[in-house]
């Protein structure tokens, strides 16, 4: 079979999976966010944690809400990293060092999971089970919380409350996360993936060297690494190594973990909002984009264009032969255009225009289909920005899902778009203005330097701001600099975007509802699919387009 073949096969296969699961599991989010009842176990878990589950939140008792158990959260990761020599199941390491310790705190409560790192010689059984695992559900369960308090800010008419964070947090986690996080832990189980209590196996290597392997409990934490879009690898080769991706089936399984919820949240947003054509509508404008990406990186990387790969018959450095060129796109394309940011082969070493792609896809926002909740709510907040720009076109004020949309949804709207853009920018722009910092950066960090290095650095900034934890590995991150700039472009741009959410689906639910006349936009058509796939292009992707000028489009020509 061909290689184009191949690639196609794969993504058909996909595509097909998504569309099965799309229904079921998008009906089964809805009915669990809007259930009256609660489970036994979660009556329990209210009772301990002092929560009255009946009682609504209005938005800004919501974000308190998010914000306390996101910073109560990063207090405990850095406490367990800190304190791992004195844990059970530390193989032997030292506790964290203070400044990879914060990184990595705010990494994984933020959903980002960049690892500064090398898993495997770093952390211990304890703080990856205790700590960065319980990390992988509740950071993905915050994203799906703030999603659905956006739908409800839509769905509603004159309320001032979006619902209550614990419930949300805890439903998502025990009746979504976890029980398809089993499902998937024992197929990969049976795929191959390691899981175990192991400590470190002295092996011979093909060289005839000596390598001391860890086992470890990997099955489980790589099922919601994928579930949960953190994407943090149990090893510092993520899932390229064979005891996290051991064959082709078992790539393809991960991908479709990763799309699994954002591509369903459509079909949960309709339900909730009643029309089942409006999530149609989102579905085909985070299709259109992820098959625009992926078909575009596989073709690009198919080609090999450049020296080095045509002499070498193919851009195959950093890619695995188990998986090919076909199954490294679009495992890296998924991986960006989710907030996964795990990868099967080392971004790095794409080719010059390749490694472009997985680049945009962040700087989309990842909306296509984004991460867990944070997908669908980037896109509803472009979908804000699209009607405006359509009632603009048409001289009346624009509304959206029967609300008006003034000036303050606006306001939030156009701020929520600038945070990340200028977090990467500033970011980037300082590691090279301060002068002490760029001698470091250049001494220390940038292996390849020139305009490669340049675009090392600007993925670096635009992975975190955007929470996406890829990175194109060929950057020494763990210094004092990178770690706390990261740290912090990871904390701003994952909890600002989700306080202006929250303070517009605030403004949403106090609104009452607007009838539909015939100068309405509809935004159930194509053309509404056309302008919101325009909007999240032209909005996001040309913000970058100087900066992109500079890295990779003057290395690519």
């Amino acid at each position: 079979m061909s290689a184009g073949w191949a690639a196609a096969l794969q993504l058909l296969t996909v595509v097909l999976v998504l569309a099965a699961l799309y229904r079921p599991l998008g009906d089964w989010m809805a009915h669990v966010y809007g259930s009256p009842r609660d489970l036994r176990v979660e009556r329990g878990l209210y009772r301990f944690l002092g929560v009255d589950a009946r009682a609504e939140q209005s938005w800004r008792s919501y974000v308190r809400s998010v914000l306390a158990f996101s910073l109560v959260g990063v207090l405990l990761v850095y406490l367990l990293q800190r304190a791992q020599s004195w844990l059970p199941f530390d193989l032997g390491l030292p506790g964290v060092g203070q400044h990879l310790a914060f990184n990595t705190a705010i990494s994984f409560v933020g959903n980002t999971n960049w690892q500064s790192y090398s898993p495997e010689a770093t952390v211990g059984y304890a703080v990856q089970a205790a700590g960065l695992a319980v990390q992988n559900f509740v950071s993905a369960a915050v994203g799906m919380a703030v999603a659905v308090a956006l739908v409800r800010g839509f769905a509603r008419r004159r309320t001032g409350t979006i619902g209550n964070f614990w419930v949300d947090l805890t439903r998502g986690t025990l009746r979504v996360l976890l029980p398809i996080s089993v499902l998937a832990a024992v197929a990969l189980i049976a795929g191959g993936v390691v899981h175990n209590w192991a400590g470190f196996t002295d092996v011979t290597t093909l060289a005839g060297g000596t390598q001391a392997v860890p086992g470890g409990p990997v099955a489980s934490q790589e099922a919601i690494k994928l579930l949960g879009t953190n994407g943090g690898g149990f090893f510092n080769a993520n899932s390229a190594h064979p005891f996290e991706n051991p064959t082709g089936w078992t790539n393809l399984l991960e991908v479709v973990l990763m799309l699994a919820i954002p591509f369903s949240l459509p079909r949960t947003f309709g339900r909730m909002v009643g029309s089942h054509k409006q999530g149609y509508a989102i579905l085909a404008a985070m299709g259109a984009i992820f098959l625009a990406s992926t078909i575009l990186l596989t073709v690009v990387e198919g080609h090999g264009w450049g020296t080095a790969p045509q002499l070498a018959g193919g851009a195959l450095e950093g890619k695995e032969q188990r998986f090919g060129v076909a199954g490294t796109a679009l495992f890296g394309s998924v991986s960006t255009l989710t907030s996964t940011g795990a990868v099967n082969g080392m971004h790095d070493s794409f080719t010059a225009l390749g490694g472009l792609f997985p680049m945009l896809n962040m700087m989309l926002g990842e909306i296509a289909p984004g991460g867990v909740g944070s997908g669908l709510y980037g896109m509803l907040v472009l979908a804000v920005i699209a009607v405006f720009v359509g009632g603009l076109l048409v001289g009346r004020t624009p509304e959206y899902l029967g609300k008006t949309i003034g000036p303050r949804e606006i306001k939030l709207a156009s701020l929520y778009i600038l945070v990340t853009p200028t977090l990467v920018l500033a970011g980037t722009a300082l590691s090279f203005a301060i002068p002490a910092v760029r001698a470091d950066v250049e001494a220390t960090s940038i292996w390849n330097p020139g305009v490669h290095g340049f675009s090392e650095v600007l993925y670096a900034f635009t992975s975190a701001a955007n929470n996406n934890g890829s990175a194109f590995a060929g950057l020494t991150a763990n210094t004092p600099w990178f770690n706390t700039a990261l740290g912090v472009a990871i904390l701003l741009g994952r909890l600002v975007p989700i306080v202006l959410v929250l303070a517009l689906a605030g403004s949403l639910a106090a609104q009452d509802a607007v009838p539909a006349t015939a100068g309405t936009l509809p935004t159930h058509r194509p053309q509404f699919v056309g302008l919101l796939t325009g909007v999240a292009i032209v909005v996001t992707a040309l913000t970058y387009f100087p900066v992109l000028a500079l890295g990779p489009l003057a290395e690519g020509l």
